[in-house]
C-alpha cells in the first residue's frame, strides 16, 4: 500500500514538472501557416522554409499544405537557390496540375532558368530551358496574363542564344576555320531571323564564302 502511494506521489510530482517546464504542444496547421507567411513577409526565407516544412510534414492533408508547398518553392526563388526551387514549382505542378496557380507556377519555372542566363560567351542551358518552358505556358495557357509577361522574356532568350551562335561562329572565322564558321552564320538565319543579328550573319556568311572559294582556287592551282 505504501509502495503505491509512494508511486502515486512520484507520478504526480513527475506531471506537474513536466506542467511547469515550458513544454508546449505542437503548433497547428494554421499557426505554422501564420508563422511561415509572416516570416516570408520579412524575408526570412529561411526560417520560412522551415515553418513550411513543419507544416507539409506534420500536417499533409491540411487545407494549408498547398500553400506551404507553393511558399517553400517562392523561398527558395528568393534566396536565388534555383535548383531547389524549380523542384519545389515542378512537384507541385505534378501534385495540383488542375490548381490555378499552375500559370503562375510554369512562369516562375521558367524565370528560375531565365536568372540564370549569363553572357553569349557562356553555356547557353539555361537560355534554351527558359525558353522551352515559357513556350510551354504560352501552349498551354495562351491567354493568360503570365503568357503576356513570358513574351519579354522569350525575346531575351532568343537574343541570347543568337548572341552566341554569332559569338561562336566568329570564333570559328577568325580561327579560319571557315567552314565551320558558315554553318554557324546559317544557324543565326534560321533559327534566329528576327532579333535583330541577321545583317551581321549575312556579313559574314559572304566573307566566309569568298575564303572557302579562295581557298579552294588555291588548292586547284597548286
Amino acid at each position: 500500500m505504501k509502495n503505491i502511494l509512494f508511486l502515486g506521489l512520484i507520478s504526480l510530482l513527475i506531471l506537474s514538472g513536466c506542467a511547469g517546464s515550458g513544454i508546449k504542444e505542437e503548433k497547428s496547421a494554421e499557426e505554422l501557416a501564420n508563422d511561415g507567411m509572416d516570416q516570408f513577409k520579412k524575408e526570412r526565407f529561411r526560417a520560412s522554409i522551415e515553418s513550411f516544412e513543419k507544416l507539409k510534414d506534420w500536417y499533409p492533408f491540411s487545407k494549408f499544405a498547398i500553400l506551404a508547398e507553393l511558399k517553400i518553392a517562392e523561398a527558395h526563388y528568393s534566396l536565388k537557390e534555383y535548383e531547389d526551387a524549380i523542384f519545389a514549382y515542378e512537384e507541385f505542378e505534378s501534385l495540383h496540375p488542375r490548381n490555378e496557380a499552375i500559370p503562375y507556377v510554369i512562369y516562375q519555372i521558367g524565370r528560375c532558368y531565365f536568372d540564370q542566363i549569363d553572357t553569349v560567351d557562356r553555356d547557353q542551358t539555361p537560355a534554351q530551358k527558359a525558353l522551352d518552358t515559357f513556350k510551354r505556358l504560352k501552349n498551354q495557357f495562351p491567354e493568360n496574363s503570365y503568357s503576356n509577361k513570358a513574351e519579354e522574356h522569350i525575346k531575351k532568350c532568343l537574343e541570347s542564344l543568337a548572341g552566341h551562335e554569332l559569338y561562336v561562329g566568329l570564333f570559328y572565322y577568325k580561327s579560319k576555320h571557315y567552314k565551320a564558321a558558315l554553318h554557324r552564320f546559317k544557324l543565326v538565319l534560321s533559327n534566329y531571323p528576327d532579333v535583330g543579328v541577321h545583317q551581321k550573319a549575312l556579313h559574314y556568311i559572304t566573307l566566309c564564302e569568298e575564303m572557302l572559294a579562295k581557298q579552294k582556287e588555291e588548292k586547284n592551282s597548286q
